[in-house]
């Protein structure tokens, strides 16, 4: 996205240099990035990652009024709904997919949004490891908002930790060492000093939490949740004995559960910017546009693309028993916009935002990044391909 990087990254580039990242990569955390790593970063310009800061604006500005609340009440299944909510998410992730414009200038496309955590603490450490290995441009970075390294990582502690001792705070998972996002999980640990724990593990005592920490029992005071309630939901027969959190429980949620079905697909339909595709709830449209073919259909209570139907028909429509429960969002179309040594590569961008408490709003901070060859961003949509899966953007400075 930025040729001269492009021309420049791909004639420098070796199958030793990636591999020797890879090792490097591997020998911090031994086995644990079980996600293939694309063979290079993004490079993004200046103007290009202005244009999607201005569209989470907008939606931060959306999220910021008084009516928000209100607005996605409905949101929140009342079996997921969990006490003690928060005023404002900790964290907001937003996905961008990079599409051409009528002029053929690539433009950012909002695919997806959360108020939910995202990979915060891997990404710093696979974009120095990109540094490491590659040709990286000092005026380029993986932060926003003029961070570096030491202040985004001093941002995350105040947000994680607020005043709040490490060993007080937590990160909750299901299985943390099973997960495939766990190398984030052991960064987070590094970089802040607290523990991945397994919702099985958790001690309840009235309303107050505890784990063991070298044996002894100590008290949770602050939870950065990482649980996805359909993640819990078609595991929890497998689990034994958990805690329910839906429990008026006395912790701090970093971010709260609620906000993860508040932001979300949910959002869109409200949500009017020329990079925001136009999306709309199905028991709302009094009319179904005539091109169905060119959107794709959304249930709204699912992750990780699970649910999604790309080509739309009648039938499918007809199929949705509770429309309230789907959106109809247009559908974007990718541009093969990354050179690669065969085929060019699709980009997704998601601008991780962080809100301290006490701000009046979030502010970006750090990215991800994710190439793709196939129809969708994903694994089983890239499988024996190369120059494909997780990466990180360089921004021009």
């Amino acid at each position: 996205m930025v040729p001269s990087l492009r021309k420049s990254y791909n004639s420098a580039f070796t199958s030793e240099r990636y591999q020797q990242f890879l090792k490097e990569m591997d020998s911090g955390y031994p086995g644990a990035i079980e996600f293939r790593v694309a063979e290079t970063p993004v490079f993004i310009s200046k103007d290009f990652a202005a244009k999607m800061i201005d569209a989470c604006e907008r939606i931060v500005d959306l999220i910021t009024e008084p009516s928000f609340k209100e607005l996605t009440e409905r949101a929140i299944p009342d079996t997921e709904r969990v006490p003690r909510e928060s005023d404002h998410p900790h964290m907001i992730a937003f996905d961008f997919g990079v599409c051409l414009d009528a002029s053929g200038q690539p433009e950012p496309q909002l695919i997806e949004l959360q108020g939910f955590p995202s990979l915060y603490g891997f990404q710093v450490y696979m974009s120095e490891k990109f540094r490491n290995n590659f040709d990286i441009p000092a005026n380029y970075s993986p932060f926003l908002n003029g961070h570096t390294k030491a202040s985004y990582i001093d941002e995350l502690k105040q947000v994680i930790l607020g005043d709040t001792p490490p060993e007080n705070v937590i990160l909750l998972e299901i299985k943390p060492d099973e997960q495939k996002t766990r190398i984030d999980f052991y960064c987070t640990k590094d970089y802040l000093g607290i523990e991945p724990v397994c919702i099985t593990k958790l001690i309840r005592e009235g309303r107050s939490l505890y784990y063991m920490k070298d044996g002894v029992k100590t008290r949770v005071l602050r939870v950065y949740n990482r649980v996805i309630f359909d993640d819990l939901n078609a595991r929890k027969e497998n689990l034994g004995s958990f805690l329910d959190i839906t429990q008026d429980l006395d912790v701090e949620w970093i971010t709260h559960p609620n906000w993860f079905y508040r932001i979300s697909k949910f959002t869109l339909p409200f949500i009017q910017h020329p990079y925001v595709p136009e999306s709309f709830f199905l028991n709302e449209l009094k009319q179904l546009p005539g091109n169905l073919g060119d959107y794709v259909l959304k249930p709204l209570f699912s992750f990780a693309g699970q649910g999604v139907v790309i080509d739309v028909t009648q039938e499918d429509i007809d199929a949705v028993k509770d429309p309230e429960n789907w959106i109809l969002q247009k559908k974007v179309q990718y541009a093969d916009i990354v050179d690669t040594p065969d085929i060019p590569a699709k980009v997704e961008i998601r601008i991780m935002y962080l809100w301290k408490d006490g701000c009046d709003r979030p502010r970006p901070a750090i990215n991800l990044a994710r190439l793709s060859k196939g129809k969708m961003i994903g694994v089983r949509y890239n499988k024996d391909k190369e120059w494909v899966g997780g990466t990180v953007s360089f921004i021009e400075q």
